[in-house]
């Protein structure tokens, strides 16, 4: 009973400071979402810039390159989207409403009782309902206000605090290090470090393994409108799938069920199918031939709680939410580690191959380092 009570009081605690930062990220997502982005994109461009300074790249234009750089890239991205949408969404507007008669048609020759009337009046109360509630949708699937101007405002929040991060985040952090207890502060520092480190890996990992399910399900949906008479939408489906493989599983699903359907509007019933196949195949290839080869064991979740905290982080904050869930615990699981096992005491600055080596590798024969070179938090890091 003492046991029990002891963890049970401890869990409160636990529980309650959770809580407590769910209800303040809830309520400050307007600024806590655009900062995530930030250190997300930071986590990306860090290494780039680092890597121009060390080839004789003045500081600022490492910078002014990485940030005008990461501009473009998401100015082009949109453009390219809206003109090629606003040039394909009458063709697909128009095939929609004839795939839809002829569905329409179908279900009335069956021998369901059912006429033109009744599926028009389903039609019309799902559609009511939808207006009715798509601005609690958007603003729950956005998890923001659903305001241009809130949107706006984010994203400069996010461009700002990466160009601060790419200046002057080393700094930062120190400060951040600063404000806990002195005995605590090489731990802190330490765990700082390698949940970095498990950042940047999964970022530079996820946007290759989004590059690779863009490019082949896009290949995929091109090739089969060389026999088809073309595909429609490549550009924006292939986009959307990048897009989407940064919320794992999810993502990745619904972003496929788009290239589907649009082969299923537009080509028919088998290629849709066959469309069907090529996602599920690049998906397949994707989370059992390259997730395993190129992340291996730097940022590996189980699938269980990966599906979990997509789950979670959905239902709390939207799709920002589940966007965030699997880097955050990710970060966490190698934070926590590296504290419980007690790796700061001889570990205090780990680097990437003393968090993720070889699985063959016992773990006492990595810690190359002793309590003796120790360094204080402020000493710089190999990340």
């Amino acid at each position: 009973m003492r046991t029990a009570a002891a963890w049970s009081w401890r869990i409160l605690v636990v529980a309650a400071v959770a809580a407590l930062v769910i209800f303040l990220v809830i309520q400050l997502r307007l600024i806590v979402i655009p900062l995530m982005v930030a250190l997300l994109l930071a986590a990306l461009l860090v290494p780039f810039s680092n890597f121009l300074q060390r080839h004789g790249w003045p500081k600022w234009l490492a910078v002014a390159v990485n940030e005008v750089g990461i501009i473009a890239v998401v100015a082009g991205l949109i453009t390219i989207v809206v003109w090629q949408v606003r040039a394909g969404f009458p063709s697909l507007q128009e095939q929609t409403i004839a795939k839809f008669i002829e569905f329409e048609q179908f279900l009335v020759e069956l021998p369901l009782g059912l006429s033109e009337e009744d599926i028009t009046g389903f039609v019309d109360d799902a559609i009511a309902t939808i207006q009715d509630d798509i601005g609690t949708i958007v603003s729950v699937a956005l998890g923001l206000g659903g305001d241009l101007g809130e949107i706006l405002a984010g994203a400069l929040i996010a461009l700002f605090a990466t160009l601060f991060i790419l200046i002057d985040g080393r700094a930062i952090w120190d400060w951040i290090v600063r404000l806990f207890p002195r005995p605590a502060r090489v731990a802190v520092f330490g765990a700082g470090g390698a949940g970095w480190i498990t950042l940047t890996s999964f970022v530079k990992v996820q946007i290759l393994v989004a590059a690779i399910d863009a490019i082949g399900i896009g290949l995929g949906a091109w090739i089969l409108g060389l026999f088809l008479g073309g595909f429609p939408l490549v550009i924006p489906i292939a986009i959307a799938v990048f897009l989407g493989s940064f919320i794992p599983i999810v993502g990745a699903v619904l972003s496929g069920a788009l290239a589907v359907f649009i082969a299923l509007i537009y080509l028919g019933p088998i290629p849709a199918v066959i469309m069907l196949g090529i996602v599920i195949g690049v998906q397949q290839l994707e989370g059992n031939v390259l997730q395993p080869f190129l992340i291996g064991t730097a940022v590996k979740v189980h699938p269980l709680p990966v599906v979990l905290a997509v789950s979670t982080g959905g239902f709390i904050a939207g799709i920002a939410g589940a966007l965030f869930a699997v880097p955050v615990v990710a970060v966490a699981n190698v934070m926590i580690g590296y504290l419980a096992r007690g790796e700061w005491r001889t570990n205090p600055n780990p680097s990437a191959s003393d968090l993720f080596p070889p699985s063959a590798t016992p773990a006492r024969t990595r810690r190359t380092k002793t309590a003796d070179a120790t360094p204080s938090p402020t000493t710089e890091s190999h990340s």
